[in-house]
């Protein structure tokens, strides 16, 4: 917005007006509007000639400054004529509704203004009927504060083409129960901001398709992922590895979750300790893909140099999956033992018949 101050108007009530960012510093809220027409107003000042800033003879006739406005301060008012002359009253109550709102279902406002902007322009109205919808699919207050808190974009998602699509798509072709459905919101919130055409219904041909996973309901928050950026080259990265396309598929159809873990993050490091440090076969990978559930630095590493210190092999399933009082009862089994018979899930083909264990 500009607004023209007349030429009469004395220089002393522009040095007024600027320093009013020096006594009122902006509050942090104004970062959050930053694509708001509330994020600042341009104040546009003609001078006459004996007061321009930049001297008589300067051609610089106008000058203009920004001010950041907060929803709950307004400048000091002074004279109804100065008021009117500089700014009207910015309009913050439909804003303010908005918040409160948001405060009442227990949200931290500030914050999913911020992750979210196109909440500004999002009608309360808008917000209310979704709220309303979602408590007539059973999910509670405290599901839709946590669901709103891992997914602000929720809040502006727009319900008859966007929501209710995904809410049919997940009921009807991706099989998942009207019991199943809160938990499945509650874990993947984001499912409901997906379009069905470009992410849900590609990404449930491809599980269900190449994959082979006849129930896609069991892995259902896998549905909000992108097939070209997400799925096709974590399979990718375990052909590069050797292990052969039906292996691998049969692997991620046996541990979807596979999909959802980081490349450079997760199964790279836990594989090159795999072949490295644990000098494991391939196969044992295949057979064991949960092994890149478990944490590298607390659950792999400390219990790998703990059978190694002991002259112990176990399988990957017997070493990872036991709780740890489960863990050190079998490695004394196997310290004061004698050698596991071939049928026993202690036995291995590689364990070193001539360590000596006493």
């Amino acid at each position: 917005m500009s607004y023209e101050i007349p030429n009469g108007l004395r220089y002393q009530n522009f040095l007024r007006f600027s320093s009013y960012n020096a006594r009122y510093p902006p509050p942090p809220f104004h970062l959050l509007l930053h694509h708001s027409p509330f994020h600042h107003t341009k104040i546009s000042f003609a001078f006459p000639p004996q007061a321009r800033p930049f001297g008589p003879s300067s051609s610089a006739t106008r000058f203009q400054f920004h001010l950041h406005f907060h929803p709950f301060h307004r400048p000091p008012s002074s004279s109804s004529q100065e008021n009117n002359n500089i700014a009207p009253p910015l309009k913050f109550q439909l804003l303010q509704e908005k918040l409160f709102y948001l405060d009442s279902l227990g949200l931290d406002s500030l914050y999913c203004l911020a992750a979210h902007s196109p909440i500004l322009f999002t009608p309360l109205s808008q917000i209310k009927s979704l709220v309303k919808f979602l408590h007539s699919l059973g999910l509670t207050t405290p599901d839709l504060r946590r669901s709103f808190s891992m997914c602000p974009d929720l809040l502006a998602t727009p319900l008859r083409t966007v929501l209710r699509p995904a809410v049919t798509f997940l009921l009807r072709e991706a099989h998942v129960s009207g019991k199943d459905l809160r938990h499945v919101i509650n874990r993947r919130p984001r499912l409901l901001t997906c379009s069905v055409d470009r992410r849900l219904r590609p990404a449930l041909y491809f599980l269900r398709g190449t994959i082979g996973i006849d129930d896609v309901s069991r892995c259902a928050p896998l549905l909000s992922c992108c097939v070209e950026s997400k799925f096709i080259p974590r399979l990718d990265y375990f052909l590069k590895l050797g292990i052969p396309k039906r292996e691998a598929i049969s692997l991620f159809r046996r541990f979807p979750s596979l999909f959802c873990y980081s490349i450079e993050e997760n199964l790279e490091p836990k594989f090159n300790y795999f072949v490295v440090e644990m000098g494991r076969e391939l196969r044992e990978l295949v057979d064991f893909p949960h092994y890149f559930l478990f944490s590298l630095e607390n659950r792999i590493k400390s219990r790998h140099k703990m059978c190694v210190e002991r002259g112990v092999c176990l399988s990957l399933p017997v070493m990872l999956k036991s709780s740890e009082a489960r863990f050190m009862d079998r490695l004394e089994v196997c310290c004061d033992s004698s050698v596991p018979l071939a049928t026993s899930p202690l036995w291995c083909k590689r364990v070193n018949l001539d360590i000596d264990v006493t």
